[in-house]
């Protein structure tokens, strides 16, 4: 399975994607779609539509999960967040995917096992769990942590669903 993970933001969207065989994750690529904060909203929302929308062409992900909005200090910085968020779950949708949305504390608990981890912590784990030669981009890693939360989550459900079946039998 290939996941989407995406970490959205109005001026950085980090973009994770890896494939889970099992037990095992394999990196395929990470990034982040930068825009310019001078550059209207509008135009911005649109680059961001549009790279999501070549990334999910270039490698067809099977599901896309999504960090869910954190509560922020400053209520237009808020709005702008939601903004981008709402475009990379219409990425996802229109493009006829599953799309799965986290917490920060989901995603830090589920790479690191610690729900209140650093930024470094998520960085240097997601290195880790992945095999990259180096740490990655601050919003890629938090894109690829998004990713590995939802491996570890669609892991954890399908054998729940397993279970229920065969208690169910």
């Amino acid at each position: 399975m290939i996941i989407l993970g995406i970490d959205p933001g109005s001026r950085a969207t980090g973009y994770g994607l890896i494939e889970q065989q099992g037990n095992h994750l394999r990196h395929l690529d990470n990034g982040a779609i930068m825009t310019r904060s001078e550059t209207p909203l509008a135009d911005r929302l649109d680059r961001i539509y549009t790279q999501l929308e070549e990334l999910i062409q270039q490698f067809t992900p099977d599901a896309v999960a999504v960090e869910q909005v954190f509560v922020a200090k400053n209520p237009a910085s808020a709005l702008k967040l939601g903004h981008a968020r709402g475009i990379a779950l219409l990425a996802g949708v229109r493009a006829g995917l599953p799309v799965a949305e986290y917490t920060a504390l989901q995603v830090k608990s589920a790479v690191v096992g610690y729900g209140r981890a650093s930024k470094s912590q998520v960085q240097q784990m997601t290195r880790t769990l992945l095999a990259l030669p180096e740490i990655a981009q601050e919003d890629a890693a938090d894109a690829l942590a998004v990713a590995i939360c939802h491996a570890h989550s669609h892991q954890l459900t399908a054998r729940i669903s397993l279970q229920t079946r065969r208690q169910e039998r």
